[in-house]
């Protein structure tokens, strides 16, 4: 049960990422034109808002804003800025002042100290001096993005995010940059955030996967209020990544009742857009990743097939059509008879003892990789076997005699 008084079930804003954080790890440089494709496949998925780029650190990032503000219709388009008025300026016109705009603050005295070299009254005035320079511009949809906020102390956050709010931040975001903190941390201080803001302002979460925590920090700072979530498909991202938009959508689809929480997304949607992904940079998915992953709908395993023929239920709670996933029935040396057994009845052959014995220890144990195969493959193989000849069986006469 959640820690948290239970509120009545409320829409999820989806924030992706992928192609700005995302982007930056090592390996998966976009091109201007690759950045549009990708935000229009992340776009039919249903998110709410896709961050485009950072516009003030490269003219590739610049033109892939340009590019994306002129197609994206449903999401809105985002962009993230340093708090110096050049990059403001910058993020103005790659993508118009209707585009929500975020400027980076400092939120922890480590990284005032050694990554900044600024007190905090100096990191204060330049939050100040950008979020009213933003608004001079015409910039109304105005986030605060606060750079390493969970080891930022309250004394430090307060009047940084009540500054900022008094300037015109309508959102004000939370970032576990080196994804440090547990999930009983960081919902305690979302939550204490939560306390200091008004209701009509955004709380949105930034969470990396440093500790393998990503999601379930995410999921803590949703019951403790927060309103939003930032992540990435397939939680690409800096060093181990961000919060998977993918297994975000799948624990609201199945959990939003118990989280009191909801989205607009489109779950059969979001492997397609994977697929983009996957052929744009290359990625290499893990046999184990949690819904994109080679494995997540598949079995080899004799004891949960016989139970997934059965009844798919048994094993399998999250369901692979709605993730726009097949299910996957492989066999291998694990498998077993029944299986085989199984698919021989669904092709009306009977038991033919013989014959299952011979597909099995040719396709099946005498694999000698100890790789499988499919069960639509092994259909196939049968039905070819069955359709050659039987050799002519000679007499023992014969046989002698030639």
């Amino acid at each position: 049960m959640s820690p948290y008084p239970h509120v009545p079930t409320r829409s999820i804003r989806v924030f992706d990422t992928t192609l700005r954080d995302g982007e930056q790890a090592p390996g998966n440089a976009m091109t201007p034109d690759q950045k549009v494709e990708l935000a229009l496949a992340i776009e039919a998925t249903g998110v709410d808002t896709i961050e485009a780029g950072f516009p003030g650190s490269s003219p590739s990032d610049f033109e892939a804003i340009r590019l994306s503000a002129q197609e994206l219709t449903t999401a809105k388009l985002s962009t993230l800025n340093r708090a110096v008025r050049e990059d403001i300026s910058l993020a103005a016109e790659a993508g118009g002042i209707d585009h929500h705009i975020q400027i980076m603050a400092t939120g922890s005295d480590v990284h005032l100290e050694h990554k900044r070299g600024l007190t905090r009254s100096e990191g204060l005035k330049e939050i100040v001096d950008s979020i009213r320079f933003a608004r001079e511009l015409g910039f109304t949809d105005i986030s605060l993005a606060i750079e390493d906020a969970s080891r930022g102390t309250d004394d430090l956050l307060r009047p940084l995010i009540e500054a900022g709010v008094e300037e015109g931040a309508r959102t004000v975001v939370l970032a576990d940059t080196t994804g440090c903190r547990i999930p009983s941390e960081f919902g305690a201080q979302v939550a204490r955030v939560r306390s200091w803001i008004h209701d009509e302002i955004t709380l949105s979460v930034h969470c990396h996967q440093d500790l393998g925590l990503s999601l379930a920090n995410s999921l803590a700072g949703i019951e403790a209020g927060a309103d939003e979530v930032q992540s990435t498909l397939a939680g690409i991202g800096e060093r181990a990544g961000n919060t998977p938009l993918e297994e975000l959508a799948a624990v609201l689809l199945y959990k939003g009742e118990l989280l009191g929480a909801t989205s607009r997304l489109h779950t059969q949607k979001l492997y397609d857009a994977y697929m983009v992904l996957s052929r744009i940079i290359g990625i290499m998915t893990p046999r184990n990743k949690a819904i994109f992953g080679d494995n997540a709908f598949a079995t080899q395993a004799g004891i949960h097939q016989a139970g997934m023929l059965r009844n798919p239920v048994t094993y399998e709670y999250v369901e692979p059509h709605l993730f726009g996933r097949e299910r996957g029935i492989l066999i291998g040396r694990h498998s077993g008879r029944s299986v085989i057994r199984n698919m021989f009845d669904q092709m009306g052959l009977g038991v033919e003892r013989e014959l299952l014995d011979e597909i099995y220890d040719t396709y099946i144990t005498g694999r000698e990789d100890g790789t499988c195969i499919a069960l639509s493959e092994l259909r196939r193989i049968v039905t070819e076997r069955l359709q050659r000849p039987a050799a002519p069986v000679l007499s023992a006469e014969f046989a002698v005699s030639a």
